[in-house]
């Protein structure tokens, strides 16, 4: 095929995250210099951010018979590259500079994220089984040597080896999946599948079992129940940046290949599948708040949270009609400002890097009297975290609420109602452990260096933007509007 400057336009997010990628490889292997390797990244990413505006403007483009660049797709790479912005600023601070820190070399860790996102990208714009397999493994391959990059912290060592084996077996269901699916279908393509799907009326059942495995693959990235099992580890020894950057980047960029193979062949969420899904996702939402009822750890709660969270961005899947694809961006844009600064105060709690994270609850207590911003914006992310009106994760479960009722999936909506239910009890208990008073409360508020300043800094914005988009969402709804899959 040929090549014109449209394509390359179009392309240019990820040509440009590619080449960061190999200009901070040679950078490293030229000088180790912490400082210069993150403003590398970071003026990078930001590039690459920048040039989805004349991305755009071409779409939509089949570049390759690969990758389809679409307002869609444009939309989740900029959620994406802002994530990764996020969790590289939080890795600056977390792993320290100088004598203080890390005691391991610094410079990988960025390098690995910034392949991670190049994998998400290309998730996200994949229209082929293979490009969803392309971009699925690179973005987990570099995430197993994040999550055990604390590699002398035990935990994080069994965490890196626990995601690495668990997540070789989710790749190996969704491959038979997609052997299954091209034997039914006779394309690999997600138009092809769709159309092959829609002649035959009702997914034969060679196709349904090639879709089933395909979904087990995905649910296991997505930790939806019952493929959740290393989560909370996996959260809890992966370093904070890093437990960020897997909550968010790496699970949004899975959660939209998912839409667009299931918006494209209606079929495929029809019959078994879809009560399939309905089971999955009540038992996501239930499992996951009641699970996390019990945890003294907030990394590990987080991580059980995040597997609610996802069961009830589930039910607009499984809804797939009128504002199904609205709330999912929606939900999902929401979800990642809360996550990254949730997970941010625990990076700042925890930086720089002295041997294992400020994630116990008792770490928490009486934090208001010691960091009152740090308190601040962790109060207003569980505030968002448990939807309550006011703030951003308010609007994502009213589009959600509102996509259910829409398509009267009652038991959906009534787990969903539940599930916030038992969530606003927990979140709140972070809450209240912030505001205690300790009796002999010593204070050891230490100097801020400008590494972590500038964590700080981008917290409060994200918890001003979280308040924002509460009190007007409007911006935020015209955007998602505009990256329906028709456009």
């Amino acid at each position: 095929m040929e090549f014109t400057t449209q394509h390359f336009i179009a392309l240019a997010p990820l040509l440009i995250t590619s080449a960061t990628i190999i200009v901070v490889m040679l950078a490293i292997a030229w000088r180790r210099n912490h400082s210069q390797t993150f403003l590398l990244s970071v003026a990078g990413l930001n590039l690459a951010l920048l040039s989805i505006l004349p991305a755009l403007k071409v779409a939509p483009l089949a570049v390759t018979p690969l990758l389809q660049i679409d307002t869609f797709a444009c939309l989740y790479m900029a959620l994406i590259l802002v994530a990764t912005l996020a969790c590289v600023t939080l890795a600056h601070a977390y792993l320290g500079d100088g004598g203080s820190g890390y005691p391991g070399n610094r410079e990988e860790l960025y390098l690995l994220i910034l392949m991670a996102a190049a994998g998400g990208l290309v998730l996200v714009s994949a229209q082929h089984l293979a490009g969803l397999f392309v971009g699925l493994e690179l973005l987990s391959v570099p995430v197993y040597g994040l999550v055990a990059y604390a590699f002398f912290n035990k935990r994080s060592l069994e965490a890196g080896i626990k995601y690495m084996v668990l997540s070789a077996a989710g790749s190996a269901f969704l491959l038979f999946g997609m052997a299954l699916l091209y034997a039914d279908a006779g394309s690999l393509s997600f138009t092809g599948i769709g159309q092959a799907l829609a002649a035959t009326g009702m997914p034969s059942s060679l196709a349904q079992l090639g879709l089933g495995m395909m979904l087990i693959g995905l649910a296991f990235k997505l930790s939806l129940v019952p493929f959740h099992l290393w989560t909370p580890d996996v959260y809890e020894g992966a370093p904070a940046p890093v437990a960020a950057f897997l909550a968010t980047a790496s699970k949004v960029a899975v959660f939209a290949v998912m839409v667009r193979l299931f918006q494209i062949s209606p079929a495929a969420s029809s019959g078994v599948l879809s009560n399939v899904l309905t089971i999955i996702a009540i038992a996501s939402i239930l499992f996951g708040n009641l699970l996390a009822l019990t945890q003294s750890n907030l990394k590990r709660l987080l991580g059980y949270s995040s597997i609610a969270h996802f069961g009830y961005l589930l039910i607009a899947l499984v809804a797939s009609k009128g504002l199904a694809v609205e709330a999912i961006g929606v939900y999902l844009v929401t979800y990642v400002i809360t996550s990254l600064g949730a997970f941010g105060v625990i990076t700042l709690m925890s930086s720089p890097y002295n041997g294992r994270d400020a994630d116990a609850l008792y770490e928490y207590r009486g934090l208001f009297w010691r960091r009152p911003y740090l308190t601040a914006v962790l109060t207003v992310m569980m505030l968002s975290l448990a939807g309550i009106p006011l703030t951003a994760g308010f609007i994502g479960k009213f589009y959600i609420i509102a996509t259910g009722v829409q398509s009267q999936q009652w038991w959906l909506v009534g787990s969903l109602v539940l599930g916030s239910a038992i969530g606003v009890f927990y979140y709140l208990r972070v809450m209240v452990t912030l505001y205690l008073i300790e009796p002999n409360l010593r204070r050891h508020d230490a100097q801020l260096h400008w590494e972590q300043r500038a964590g700080g800094v981008m917290l409060l914005a994200i918890a001003v933007l979280a308040f924002f988009l509460g009190l007007y969402p409007q911006p935020l709804l015209s955007l998602v509007q505009q990256s329906g899959l028709a456009g």
